[in-house]
């Protein structure tokens, strides 16, 4: 378990008599109920360290404050609610010295709750929250120097658009930047926005800001960001995720709604009572659940898996990679060939098929076109089968281990896990369809303890009790244009204008996108094929990115406006089925001349003539408590009484009531499919898909099967590049966010990002751990430092996602990466014409020793930028 406090700066010696600014009063601490339903209680005021902030000053009337005017006036209002923010009463929580005052306040971030001690310049200390029984490490990146790392600090535009107006430039991520004042900053801006919807209409704009950024309620930036465009005319959209882009397609088509997987799960407590036998495809590594969309209060899957252990619950892990489920738990570890799970889960059926151990009545009452499935398992309908030997020869894993495997899941309680991972990868509906249809077979689907389970090890609010009722959300209002793409082919969007890319039964068509406007992501993270990428971005007429720090996307933008982090400004925290509301006060004063997105939209808004429409005449003071107590209303109509705004802010956190209840995904369904079907057009689980079916793809057919991608070590492209390489989610920070703190720079070796691989694989290549070594394939090639290990497979390497973007030749397209960045080697193929998913789990590699002059270079210095003095 990672220590509950990580020290940086000491703040003064504690008074005598004082109790340390990080510790609650013992009274108000709210102790984690034990194992088994927790007894429903009222919403309690949790006065942890966060008694010592300020009562706020809050207007009587919020609609009635001023409206933000103009960039000038925007930016005074931002500046009266710093001076508000200063306003503290006295609290027995802050501890003063003769130079400062330190104060402890709360914060949640996508990677979890926790309490920052500040001086209000710097973060001085981090911890954990008290109720969090394994807190996230990825806190200590706030730590040092990783606020101010690589930072934005004024706003800046292009030297070549600035100079030769906007454009297609293929300068876009080498050039120059000009730092400008504000006012001319956004004049400038307003009018390019203008300028682009009256001559190219609308849906020109990409409204892109697919990201994480902030996990705040308020300062959302594409919340914000879409909120504006919607203001201004609209915007071309896109959908689904990088994450799960595939489930979000294929689900819905089979079990009618994907909620349940995320929100209904079976709960731990539940798996723990009855579960014999978990079965893990993709493993649940806990380093996943440390990051949570808008942020988690408890960690609760390291207690889970120890109790799990501690119980001796079986465990078989079926993975690439040992430590996708933590030693204590004492899995069968089956080292499979990376992207084969679709083939393995057809021979386990077929095991069950063959030898009479398939709940034939739950097929027949709760499934439609098992019948079409088990033909294809069998071989009746191409004529050969999918048995263990058959799977033996792709998955890598033993005929007789997946025979005795299927026997033992038919014996007991079992549950079949499929993780995330597994969809991001080419044909990536199957081993979700697949794993599904599993458990079906085996008849355990809404079992306490059985059936089928999507993202455990993947998010942190996977298997948790549910806590009803929304949270506090900015509206984004109607979008009046209808061009919208997949999220993850935003390349074919910028380079294929009028086209048509077929989704989930649809034609879609590209429109000309002349400015792509993003807040609050880094697709130079999450995007695959870089090099591809970078093409693209050369595309559009203009390109505008908020970001507080100086990332590949914000040095391919032509206007960069540096924002604050999210301990720079004042906001709300809070995460679905957290059961936590958190004020999230200002802790570090903004750095050099940052805004919050707020007050730039804001300012732009009064230049394009929809100030009220965004603002509706209210200051982020005034947003925060119409946020807050249209929320606390909407509770109280459910009978849940919640404190007034002014209150929750000076207690600094409310913790709401949960139901008590602990799932079981489908138990209603099982009970009574009549009384209680599935939105699905036969109202059960579809094994075979007719609508699917109808779409006539080859990559996607009407029931799950095995479809061999076309980079895999058992195709044409591993006789070039023999090693299947995992790019899964980094252990040290979140995605590419704080790259450059303490915790994250620890992590690297000889100043790059780790890649593992197996001793023989190493042997055979003359290296030894901590060699700096070359990762490549014909799209492109990184640095990444060595670490030797058996915990991956033979033929296998592991380069984790989230390096930033360092090409050693920032004006040549297919330049090696510094840094290790995995997606310069990704492939930008959609998972298939259904789902058009994110691909970048795999791709085939070489790797060797790196034997060059090694190149000094610092990933987060900030391009070269002149003033206009």
């Amino acid at each position: 378990m990672w220590p509950t406090r990580s020290v940086g700066i000491s703040p003064p010696a504690r008074s005598p008599g004082r109790r340390w600014p990080s510790e609650p009063p013992p009274s108000c601490r709210t102790v984690p109920p034990a194992a088994g339903a927790p007894p429903a209680r009222p919403p309690a005021l949790v006065r942890s360290s966060a008694v010592s902030l300020r009562t706020r000053q809050l207007r009587s009337t919020p609609t009635a404050s001023p409206t933000p005017t103009g960039s000038t006036e925007a930016h005074r209002s931002t500046e009266a609610h710093r001076q508000r923010s200063r306003q503290r009463g006295p609290s027995v929580w802050d501890v003063t010295s003769s130079e400062s005052e330190f104060r402890t306040l709360p914060h949640l971030a996508h990677w979890g709750a926790f309490r920052v001690t500040t001086d209000g310049r710097r973060v001085l200390a981090v911890d954990g929250h008290p109720d969090d029984p394994a807190p996230s490490p990825l806190h200590q990146n706030v730590l040092g120097d990783g606020l101010v790392t690589g930072r934005v600090r004024r706003p800046a535009i292009r030297e070549g658009w600035l100079r030769n107006g906007p454009g297609p430039d293929d300068r876009r991520g080498s050039d120059r930047y000009v730092e400008l004042p504000w006012d001319e900053t956004l004049d400038i801006l307003a009018a390019e926005l203008r300028r682009v919807r009256d001559e190219h209409g609308d849906e020109a704009i990409y409204g892109g800001s697919y990201g994480w950024s902030s996990a705040g309620r308020f300062h959302h930036a594409q919340s914000q960001l879409h909120r504006f465009l919607n203001c201004t005319g609209g915007y071309t959209s896109s959908v689904n995720t990088y994450s799960t882009g595939a489930t979000e397609v294929i689900v819905p088509h089979v079990l009618g709604e994907l909620r349940a997987l995320r929100h209904r799960a079976t709960t731990w407590p539940t798996i723990l009572e009855h579960t014999d036998l978990v079965v893990a495809f993709g493993g649940m590594n806990p380093k996943n659940t440390w990051v949570t969309p808008g942020g988690v209060t408890r960690h609760t899957l390291l207690p889970a898996l120890a109790a799990a252990g501690r119980r001796g619950l079986d465990f078989t892990l079926v993975s690439p990679m040992r430590d996708d489920l933590p030693a204590e738990v004492g899995a069968t570890w089956l080292p499979i060939v990376p992207g084969t799970d679709t083939a393995m889960m057809l021979a386990l059926v077929h095991v069950l098929l063959s030898e009479d151990l398939a709940d034939r009545e739950f097929l027949e009452s709760h499934t439609t076109g098992w019948e079409r499935l088990a033909d294809y398992v069998l071989g009746v309908s191409d004529g050969r089968p999918k048995d263990p030997r058959w799977a033996e020869s792709i998955t890598g894993i033993d005929a007789a281990t997946i025979t005795k495997l299927a026997r033992q899941m038919s014996s007991g309680r079992t549950l079949v896990t499929v993780s995330w991972a597994l969809q991001r990868a080419e044909h990536g509906e199957q081993p979700v369809w697949m794993g599904i249809a599993l458990a079906c077979m085996l008849g355990q689907i809404g079992r306490p303890g059985g059936g089928f389970g999507h993202g455990y090890g993947s998010m942190a609010d996977v298997g948790i009790p549910e806590v009803p009722g929304a949270l506090p959300t900015l509206p984004q209002g109607h979008n009046p244009v209808q061009a919208y793409i997949p999220v993850a082919r935003i390349t074919d969007l910028l380079t294929r204008p009028g086209e048509a890319i077929e989704y989930n039964g649809e034609h879609l068509t590209l429109p000309d996108i002349r400015l792509v406007y993003w807040a609050g992501g880094n697709p130079f993270h999450h995007h695959q094929n870089l090099s591809s990428l970078r093409r693209a971005m050369t595309r559009p007429d203009t390109v505008v990115v908020h970001e507080p720090f100086w990332t590949g996307t914000a040095r391919h933008a032509d206007v960069v406006l540096p924002v604050t982090t999210t301990l720079e400004r004042d906001d709300i925290g809070a995460g679905r089925n957290d059961g936590y509301v958190f004020a999230m006060p200002r802790a570090v004063e903004p750095l050099e001349e940052a805004r919050d997105d707020f007050a730039i939209l804001a300012g732009l808004s009064e230049r394009l003539g929809v100030a009220e429409e965004f603002t509706e005449g209210r200051d982020v003071d005034a947003w925060l408590e119409h946020l807050y107590e249209r929320f606390r209303r909407a509770h109280g109509s459910r009978g849940v009484p919640l404190p007034d705004f002014e209150e929750f802010w000076s207690a600094g956190e409310i913790r709401l009531p949960d139901t008590g209840e602990h799932h079981t995904l489908f138990e209603e369904f099982r009970h009574d499919p009549l009384g209680h079907p599935l939105p699905t057009p036969s109202g059960r689980i579809e094994l075979f898909s007719e609508v699917i079916d109808a779409f006539g793809y080859d990559d996607c057919p009407g029931h799950p099967a095995w479809l061999e991608p076309v980079e895999w070590l058992g195709g044409r492209v591993a006789e070039r590049f023999p090693l299947a390489l995992v790019a899964n989610q980094p252990s040290t920070r979140l995605h590419s966010q704080l790259d450059g703190g303490p915790h994250s720079r620890r992590a690297k070796v000889a100043g790059r990002e780790p890649i593992r691989i197996h001793p023989d694989d190493a042997a055979a290549r003359g290296i030894t751990d901590g060699d700096l070594v070359v990762v490549h394939n014909d799209r492109g090639s990184a640095i990444a430092g060595a670490v030797v290990t058996d915990a991956v497979r033979r033929g296998v390497v592991n380069l984790a996602t989230g390096a930033w973007y360092t090409p050693a030749d920032p004006g040549t397209v297919e330049s090696m990466c510094l840094q290790g960045n995995p997606n310069v080697l990704t492939s930008d193929r959609g998972t298939s014409r259904l789902a058009q998913g994110s691909t970048g789990q795999l791709t085939m590699v070489d790797v060797q020793r790196f034997t060059g002059d090694v190149v000094d270079c610092d990933p987060y210095e900030p391009p070269l930028t002149s003033g206009t003095d």
